[in-house]
């Protein structure tokens, strides 16, 4: 069900004393509200173990919160957002606490009206995602009489194929599916979204989104932070689960899937569940050849030594654990048929971006090839997802002067240029969405699964394996300089952007 009307109703935050919901959650809902795109009857209620008053709660999460300047903001609106903050601690690990949400819940239902409309988010570790909406089901809060009851989750959504078909099976036991929101802020980015746009709404970029015309397709997101204090958590993960199988695969599915029949949630998201049902195995005797994977070494960065990845707090000095993933694949359908696909993402790398960039096929016949100074150009698309939002496109054009000599020119495009007010930020577009019931930009249990199914059998072979290398990377450089080995042809690399859109030397500033 897809409604542009948002109901009255209670954003139920677990883990409300957390740092995701005092740095993305509550300061998002905020800005919605100034915004006046929430309905006058609406409460959101934090839920966690720690002891708190709502007084306590609303310093903690709003009005003192150190992870949200709101110093230049109006006091009429501070004061009215701070009256819909309310607070109850509970054991989340005890069924029966969970009798002091129902009660509280219907009690704020009563004073503001909100019809029984429950949105349950859980901002927690996942271990509790199973039990949470088990306890919830116990109480009667995942069924209305009238309304809605939705459910959100943020990834992981399974540690492995097994784990993440337990998990879609638990949840839907106590929701159903089109109730149940996994969110990836990736996918609320205005960007990412615009994929769709640039795809299906241009006659000139349309005909040629295939085979015939693309060579082949990079996507790149890298980072310039390590894994700081949380190095004892990544260890267990590493970049192919962090990233990779989740963000990077759902841009992946924006870029190949077929036109969707409507702009809707089920159309949309039955096309994406197609192209991931297209990819093609990557088999354990082929996955040394389609992976690289590396781990970061201690160097200068701007300056500064930074550790290496086994240097971290919390990492074995022994760790095998990739904070830089990089996989070639294949999509066999109509469309990409032959198309190699070049993914990668790594920790430590020289700037903060994540971009995708198509490259063309040359034409059959170079005309100017004979030329002394003739330097190949290749036709290239890029769309910047962050920073320097927007679009990039590469192609030749003559130099001034004798000759026919060819130089690779850009033709830009930036994000901020169309929009007439603030780009919201990708919490404040998932949230809205989750409250309107459209779940176009969440992820489908059945694709979840089908990106572990690809993934997994990389991560056992990497886990299995010993004879698969994990290569180091200086930090501050672009990952492994194996990573090119599994491009084609031989002198193919990977296009290494810099923090501008427009510039894209190999010796951008850090």
């Amino acid at each position: 069900m897809q409604s542009e009307e948002i109901k009255p109703l209670i954003l139920v935050i677990f883990g409300a004393s957390g740092d995701l919901a005092r740095r993305k959650l509550v300061p998002a809902v905020y800005d919605l509200f100034k915004c006046g795109l929430l309905p006058e009857n609406f409460a959101i209620l934090g839920v966690s173990r720690s002891g708190l008053s709502d007084d306590e709660f609303r310093k903690k999460a709003f009005l003192e919160n150190n992870l949200f300047d709101i110093s230049g903001e109006s006091e009429d609106n501070k004061t009215a957002f701070a009256k819909k903050l309310f607070y109850q601690a509970i054991d989340t690990n005890n069924q029966a606490d969970y009798a002091k949400v129902a009660t509280r819940l219907a009690a704020l239902d009563k004073d503001f009206s909100t019809e029984g409309n429950y949105i349950f988010y859980l901002s927690t570790p996942p271990v509790l995602y199973e039990k949470i909406p088990a306890f919830l089901s116990a109480h009667g809060l995942n069924r209305a009489e009238s309304g809605y009851r939705r459910l959100v989750i943020e990834k992981p959504f399974g540690y492995d194929l097994k784990t993440a078909r337990a998990l879609n099976k638990s949840l839907k036991s106590h929701f159903p599916e089109e109730e149940i929101y996994r969110i990836d802020h990736y996918l609320g980015k205005e960007t990412v979204q615009n994929l769709l746009v640039t795809r299906f709404a241009n006659g000139v970029f349309e005909p040629l989104w295939n085979r015939n015309y693309i060579h082949h397709v990079e996507i790149t997101s890298a980072e310039t932070l390590g894994v700081g204090n949380r190095g004892g958590y990544y260890d267990t993960s590493g970049a192919l689960r962090d990233m990779l199988q989740n963000h990077l695969m759902q841009i992946v599915a924006h870029v190949a899937m077929e036109p969707p029949i409507a702009p809707t949630a089920e159309s949309i998201r039955s096309e994406k569940s197609k192209l991931f049902q297209s990819l093609r195995p990557i088999d354990a005797v082929d996955v040394a050849k389609y992976s690289i994977r590396g781990q970061y070494m201690a160097s200068d960065m701007s300056g500064k030594m930074v550790n290496g990845y086994r240097d971290e707090e919390g990492v074995p000095e022994n760790s095998k654990t990739e904070t830089y993933a990089a996989l070639k694949f294949y999509i066999d359908n109509w469309r990409w048929s032959n198309v190699p696909f070049y993914i990668r993402t790594g920790k430590r790398m020289p700037t903060k971006v994540t971009e995708i960039a198509i490259t063309f096929k040359d034409p059959p016949h170079q005309l100017f090839s004979h030329a002394d100074d003739f330097v190949q150009t290749h036709n290239q698309l890029v769309i910047r997802i962050q920073p320097d939002e927007g679009l990039l496109m590469k192609f030749g054009m003559k130099v001034p002067g004798q000759g026919f000599k060819v130089k690779n020119v850009g033709m830009d495009f930036h994000y901020s240029d169309l929009a007439e007010g603030d780009v919201p930020e990708a919490y404040e577009r998932l949230l809205l969405d989750c409250m309107k019931g459209d779940a176009t930009l969440y992820a489908h249990g059945d694709s979840v699964e089908a990106s572990w199914n690809f993934v997994e059998p990389i991560l056992e072979a990497w886990k299995n394996d010993n004879s698969i290398p994990v290569f180091g990377y200086p930090a501050g450089t672009w990952g492994p300089l194996a990573a090119n080995e599994i491009m084609e042809p031989t002198d193919l690399t990977w296009r290494n952007p810099c923090r501008q859109l427009t510039e894209d030397t190999n010796y951008c500033k850090l």
